[in-house]
């Protein structure tokens, strides 16, 4: 590539890097806030106890659970994407494939915490890593999450090498003298020898390869610890390909929510265009299909079975909780098929408003799978209150759902300070092969 073509994509990539405009300073500002709203949350928590929490003896459950699923699965979503979008060479990945690997390494890192939230006697999680039972299939969950976390991080680290030894080279980047010294010391002394450019390719194909591996594992793994139980709605063998679809389908929508934030607030119409929207929109509507099939598959088979546990799970799912069931099970996988399936429809504004409802469509899924199963149990518990039967989320779970929210936002804000969101090594390699015009 041409020095002038690099700095033109510095100039138009690297604005954030160079300077912080004040919007961002504002923007960070609310997401602090709501992450101490959660701290908040968390320190009564561990002060008054699980009290302060929906969580009884009943349901011991709750939305921390939901969450740890669905950061889980968006992580998983991530790693799919991204290795896919590598190993594959798709020609349109350059300005999308970043956001991906992102995802994956982000949502790994806030997805584990909200176990610890579960957690009634923090005091006690040592005791629970220095003698974990390996016969638990939790154990071997963590095993898999900690493997993934490093695998993901690994993939992400080397994919940013490039772009920083040509941010360390840039001559006309007006940068702090400390970040200058960062991107030195990140780059490895890559200087683009053929030799170097041959290692690091490898490096991607071969970590590229094993994170998608990993991932299925990793949230095949998760399934199964609700599959091997006995609990109505979790005895199922089809709880494994069901999450792994799931996952994608929640990942694909984020993705492409990020892609219109991000092409909005740093002005990347030029790099984001309509043509990824429609291309992961494409994928957004295969996957709806898939998981719309597995869902029916699913209940039909609880439902045609009549078991008695089965029958009382699934008569609550189409009264208490036919609001959140048809939300979940008809809107969110029905609108992003129809405005995909429509050419007209496919617009930027569209297909990202399809992803939102996609998105929450597939956390409140997590939820009907995990509330109402925990609500009926085998034997019921005796000489309780009524109430503490049912599960309500509280105002503490709500904020430190919000929280681990807004750690995701900060971390994407602080990374775009870093390094660029869109990979400037990945648009040089498109240009060169002309599979990507800009």
């Amino acid at each position: 590539m041409s020095l002038k073509n690099r700095e033109a994509l510095l100039r138009d990539l690297t604005p954030e890097i160079a300077r912080t405009s004040r919007s961002w300073y504002i923007v960070f500002g609310i997401l602090l806030l709501v992450f101490l709203l959660g701290i908040y949350g968390l320190v009564r928590q561990i002060d008054k106890g699980h009290i302060v929490t929906g969580m009884r003896d009943n349901v011991v459950w709750g939305v921390y659970i939901v969450n740890f699923i669905f950061f889980m699965g968006l992580s998983y979503a991530g790693a799919l994407v991204s290795g896919t979008l590598h190993l594959f060479k798709t020609p349109w990945r350059a300005p999308v494939i970043r956001l991906a690997e992102l995802i994956t390494v982000i949502s790994l890192a806030i997805g584990p915490f909200f176990i610890f939230f579960c957690v009634g006697r923090l005091e006690r999680i040592p005791y629970i890593l220095a003698f974990p039972r390996i016969q638990s299939p939790i154990v071997w969950d963590v095993i898999a999450i900690l493997t993934d976390v490093f695998g993901a991080a690994i993939f992400l680290y080397v994919s940013f090498i490039e772009d920083f030894a040509i941010l360390r080279d840039a001559e006309n980047l007006q940068i702090a003298p400390w970040k200058k010294k960062m991107f030195r010391i990140l780059s490895l002394g890559y200087r683009g020898t053929e030799k170097q450019k041959r290692i690091l390719s490898f490096s991607r194909n071969v970590m590229a390869a094993m994170i998608i591996a990993i991932a299925i594992i990793v949230y095949s793994v998760l399934a199964w610890i609700f599959g091997v139980t006995l609990q109505p709605g979790w005895h199922s063998t089809i709880f494994g390909p069901y999450f792994v679809i799931a996952a994608v389908f929640s990942g694909v929508g984020l993705l492409i929510i990020l892609m219109a934030i991000f092409r909005k607030i740093y002005n990347l119409e030029k790099y984001i265009t309509l043509k990824h929207f429609v291309n992961l929109g494409i994928v957004l509507f295969v996957i709806a299909a898939f998981f719309g099939y597995f869902t029916f598959s699913d209940y039909l088979t609880k439902w045609y079975g009549s078991v008695k546990m089965d029958k009382i799970l699934i008569d609550k799912l189409f009264t208490e909780f036919r609001t959140y069931f048809i939300f979940a099970n008809y809107i969110g996988i029905l609108t992003p098929i129809i405005i995909i399936a429509i050419p007209r429809l496919r617009t930027i504004n569209n297909i990202t408003i399809a992803s939102v409802i996609a998105l929450l469509a597939l956390w409140v899924n997590r939820y009907i799978i995990i509330i109402p199963t925990l609500e009926t149990p085998f034997l019921p518990i005796q000489d309780t209150r009524h109430d503490w039967l049912f599960y309500s989320p509280t105002w503490v779970e709500w904020s430190l759902t919000a929280a681990g929210v807004a750690v995701f936002g900060m971390l994407f804000m602080i990374i775009s300070k870093l390094a660029p969101i869109i990979s400037i090594s990945e648009l040089e390699e498109a240009e060169e092969k002309n599979n990507l015009k800009i």
